[in-house]
């Protein structure tokens, strides 16, 4: 009687396979290797081990360290595949499972399409068909690795979002889910949480609020809508509870402002998976890649509340109204808040902790007192503000911005449509060498051709987006400025929000004569602007 073998079948299919549909492929696989075994009277199916979406460079796979137990345990001495490439693709590896551990567990080993089969294999390490095919393997890997790279740079380039997640707040849409565009529901949540840093609350108090209103965090959201989940990091954390660190990490995301930041990371070569991180200089940045959720005003309003003191006292809810805005005229540090009890109510004071004996002689000075100068003052200088921006409507110095951007926009679109033409001619240019209408000669002279010229246009690109930028901010927000301070046209009650939005610093002066002198935001650009004004003017006097 002829021995049996107890065998498995091992099926595997990787991201970068092409496939119609994940179950078809494996459907495919297990159908080929059962009717190969259905042939075979000596061989008998104990058990299958499926790696789905898994890479053959490594062998630190799931199902396959299931089959490796299985081999340990005696449970199977054969394993069936389809295919030499479905057991690995990296030569030095797979060499050493055929010649080494497969032989050394008295383990038979199949590819069936490849007609390898170690039973009728003597010498398995002088069979050079063998080799050849490990070799090919690895090639065809290090192939695909590069065009796959090289598709992603591209889509990247060209501001397509190439991940498999989306942040907290989007979705993918289009045609191959390629674009971002708000969640409905999330983007609310977003929008939420920066109006409540805006608002002066923590990251602690923003997390708690959260966990008390039952709103779910992005993990568990993103899992109990059936949505994509990433690996690594804080996502594979236990707890499905909103934290400092998370609401941290989303105020600090320029996602939501329409930026789409890609290609952070990246691999040593194809065989190692290990990341590392990229300089900045080399992210793939676009601007404007999909809706926004927060205005970039609102986005760097809250880098700035991030920026400075927002330590909360116990037991409350919010930051002081001036932590971290007031300074000490004579040192130059920061005041701090002070309660003092008098005869059952508390009063509230500023002073300097550097105190006398360091050399500081400032005073304590009540909090009402600072509130309504601080107030006073800033109600005319919004009040200044506004006005400055109805002047501006009807001078048309707005409108002239706008058309500055456009000029860049315009120019920025053209070059893109040179790209895609250019990029035509190419794939064009490969189907001619393929269907022989080129000599391979002329095939490298044109290539070398296009090739120039699309370096030469995505340098001109990349300036063209460089410049469009910096007279973005330079003409455009130099404008927008203003609407930081419309917002507050009708304030009645000093905010905090409206602290941080508008003040730059405080300073108090303790001399024979006290003072307070209030540096507002974009000083500057009002200076400039009042100059511009009054030039116009001049010009149109004369």
């Amino acid at each position: 009687m002829s021995k049996i073998y107890k065998a498995a079948l091992y099926m595997r299919i990787s991201n970068s396979d092409e496939r119609t549909g994940e179950s078809e492929s494996l459907g495919n696989q297990r159908k080929f290797l059962q009717d190969f075994v259905a042939k075979n009277s000596d061989i008998q199916i104990i058990c299958e081990h499926l790696d789905d979406g898994v890479t053959g460079l490594v062998y630190d796979r799931p199902a396959f360290n299931e089959l490796m137990r299985d081999i340990l345990a005696e449970k199977i001495n054969c394993v069936i595949c389809k295919d030499l490439s479905r057991l690995g693709r990296e030569f030095i590896d797979t060499g050493r499972y055929l010649r080494e551990v497969f032989p050394k567990y008295g383990v038979r080993f199949i590819a069936v399409s490849d007609g390898i089969d170690t039973i009728n294999e003597n010498n398995l390490s002088e069979e050079l068909g063998v080799t050849l095919k490990t070799l090919l393997n690895d090639a065809y890997s290090r192939d695909i690795s590069k065009k796959t790279r090289s598709a992603l740079k591209s889509k990247r380039a060209n501001g397509e979002f190439v991940g498999a997640c989306p942040v907290y707040g989007y979705l993918k849409s289009g045609e191959n889910k390629n674009q971002l565009i708000p969640d409905p529901y999330a983007s609310e949540i977003i929008k939420d949480i920066f109006k409540y840093k805006k608002d002066g609350m923590s990251a602690a108090k923003i997390a708690e609020t959260l966990n008390n209103q039952g709103v779910l965090s992005p993990l568990a959201y993103k899992k109990d809508r059936g949505l994509p989940t990433p690996k690594g990091g804080f996502a594979d954390k236990d707890t499905s509870m909103w934290s400092a660190t998370t609401i941290i990490r989303i105020l600090k995301d320029e996602t939501y402002t329409g930026v789409l930041m890609q290609g952070k990371q990246t691999t040593f070569n194809y065989k190692l998976k290990d990341k590392k991180h990229k300089p900045k200089d080399e992210w793939a940045i676009t601007y404007d890649a999909h809706e926004l959720i927060i205005s970039r005003q609102d986005f760097d309003l809250v880098q700035k509340l991030m920026n400075i003191d927002t330590r909360t006292a116990p037991n409350e809810d919010s930051v002081h109204l001036f932590a971290g805005v007031l300074i000490c005229g004579c040192c130059g540090g920061r005041m701090t808040r002070k309660i003092v009890p008098y005869k059952d109510k508390k009063y509230f004071y500023y002073y300097c902790p550097t105190g006398k004996k360091n050399g500081c002689t400032a005073k304590m000075i009540k909090e009402d007192d600072i509130i309504n100068c601080i107030a006073t003052s800033m109600k005319t200088h919004i009040a200044n503000v506004v006005d400055l921006d109805s002047l501006l409507e009807i001078l048309g110095t707005k409108k002239v911005a706008k058309q500055i951007t456009d000029k860049f926009l315009t120019q920025i679109n053209d070059v893109d449509k040179q790209i895609q033409k250019i990029t035509t001619y190419k794939v064009k240019l490969y189907e001619s060498l393929v269907s022989e209408l080129l000599s391979k000669s002329e095939y490298n002279t044109y290539k070398k051709e296009y090739d120039s010229e699309l370096f030469r246009l995505k340098n001109a690109k990349a300036l063209l987006i460089s410049k469009y930028e910096h007279e973005k901010l330079t003409a455009e927000d130099k404008l927008r400025w203003t609407e930081h301070f419309k917002e507050f046209s009708d304030m009645q009650i000093l905010s905090r929000r409206a602290v941080v939005a508008l003040l730059h610093s405080v300073t108090l002066h303790f001399g024979e004569e006290r003072s307070i002198h209030i540096q507002y935001r974009y000083e500057n650009e009002y200076e400039n602007i009042m100059k511009l004004i009054n030039q116009k003017l001049q010009k149109e006097a004369v």
